[in-house]
């Protein structure tokens, strides 16, 4: 039998906006929106198995209007009177910074596309990927004179043979953070499902918040940028390694923890992510071998500032979805962290999620800026893994109709800052994955068998 073919051919590129009128004008963006590591469209696959009660559609056929793009496009259309501004422009300074939002209703981009071959034959984008991510995502349209710089939104939507589909989102940083990305596609699949039931949905169940003055704007905050490859340890190429974790693992070392927070009379309870990430940071430390042991390796993650500006944000934060959140540091000499067991791994990350408020208040207030330390500022030092946990955004769960995803696909451009993201499993399957790009190809494998040994 002939190998399927793999590429993807599409169709027609549209501007999608508002289905009703909206308010014009520029938003102010905050000062976490406008921070240089924001100026990014950040990349994500969203796999759908086709539902057996819907079958395929091709484009041009009788009910083509029931397809998943033209299905996603009306309800993208409605949402976007509620989110008007992700159908506007970012406004850039001379320099290039984004410093607001023009509410012009230029509209999102929209590209319909579509695969000869079926979800299976592309092994459902597992990675490897068996199709350039590049096909899958929303092109910078070519000859409208747009500025990739000033996009906020573009969508992709690519059917399969076998009724699937793939919805690519590039997503603008400046306008919202992980929370307020899941927040709107789940917007949209509510719309887009009311729809397909026949059901008049005027409005989401979240009424979504600007809300951008709420979010500290500290005068002698210390500002960083994006790093870029340069000398030394930032030319390393991570590789990347995707490992699933079974719910027995992970119990298996919830009752490590409380066993040991038993005895020490500390809180006998800790999170999968907090198992998960000191794991992974334990791992990844004795792989990567440094050759220092008293040298700091530092863990670094994204923590939602929400319940911080509670009082602040209107209607307590419900359906902000501007950037709030503020990234901890937990440090320490990297023989201690090869050394310690997952537990006490784990009670150096409780210990730093302590310190969150304290010190994210000393940042609002302007504290910190005297000590030198820019909180926001993310690294290629190789002794720095930054990691993120995507199982609590949402995006799991959104359902444009033919059910929630199969599983979801974070991208990155920067194969030389040490990530780990936690996303949810297949759909159905307990346990979690991690998606990693943290150490050289040369020490893959030791960081890989370490994960996998749990007999410590």
């Amino acid at each position: 039998m002939a190998a399927a073919n793999k590429s993807i051919d599409r169709l027609a590129a549209r501007r999608v906006v508002p289905a009703e009128p909206t308010p014009t004008g520029p938003l102010r963006l905050s000062w976490l929106d406008r921070y240089p590591t924001q100026m990014a469209l950040i990349e994500s696959l969203h796999v759908f198995k086709a539902a057996p009660d819907r079958p395929a559609t091709k484009t041009g056929s009788t009910d083509a209007a029931a397809s998943p793009a033209r299905t996603i496009e009306r309800a993208l259309a409605r949402a976007l009177v509620r989110y008007y501004p992700l159908a506007g422009r970012l406004v850039l300074s001379e320099s290039g910074a984004q410093q607001a939002v023009d509410c012009s209703n230029a509209g999102v981009w929209f590209t319909e596309a579509e695969a000869a071959c079926t979800l299976e034959d592309v092994d459902y984008l597992e990675a490897p990927l068996m199709v350039p991510k590049d096909e899958l995502l929303p092109p910078t349209p070519a000859g409208d004179g747009e500025d990739e710089r000033a996009l906020v939104l573009l969508v992709q939507v690519t059917a399969f043979a076998c009724g699937g589909f793939v919805v690519g989102f590039r997503f603008s940083h400046a306008v919202a953070d992980g929370p307020g990305a899941a927040q709107f596609m789940t917007a949209v699949g509510e719309l887009a499902r009311a729809a397909g039931q026949g059901l008049a949905l005027a409005v989401p169940s979240v009424e979504p918040q600007w809300g951008r003055d709420a979010v500290p704007d500290p005068a002698a905050a210390l500002v960083g940028r994006l790093p870029a490859p340069g000398p030394g340890s930032q030319r390393r190429r991570l590789e990347y390694l995707a490992i699933d974790i079974s719910a027995d693992y992970v119990a298996h070392y919830k009752a490590q923890y409380s066993a040991a927070a038993h005895g020490g009379g500390g809180a006998a309870w800790c999170s999968a992510f907090e198992v998960l990430i000191a794991k992974a940071w334990r791992s990844r430390t004795r792989a990567a071998g440094f050759d220092d042991p008293d040298s700091a390796v530092h863990l670094c993650f994204a923590v939602n500032a929400r319940p911080m500006l509670h009082a602040s944000l209107p209607r307590g934060g419900a359906g902000f979805y501007g950037n709030c959140y503020y990234i901890m540091r937990v440090s320490a000499p990297a023989g201690k962290v090869a050394g310690a067991s997952v537990a006490e791994v784990v009670r150096m990350i409780k210990d730093g999620k302590r310190r969150m408020p304290a010190e994210f208040a000393r940042w609002a207030a302007g504290e910190l800026g005297a000590g030198g330390v820019d909180p926001y500022q993310i690294t290629s030092d190789y002794r720095t893994l930054l990691v993120s946990d995507w199982t609590r955004l949402g995006f799991a769960e959104v359902d444009y109709g033919w059910g929630p995803p199969a599983h979801v696909v974070p991208l990155t451009n920067l194969d030389y800052i040490a990530t780990c993201i936690l996303v949810k499993p297949w759909a159905h399957k307990p346990g979690a994955r991690l998606i990693t790009q943290c150490v050289t190809p040369d020490r893959v494998a030791a960081f890989h068998e370490a994960m996998l040994d749990t007999s410590c």
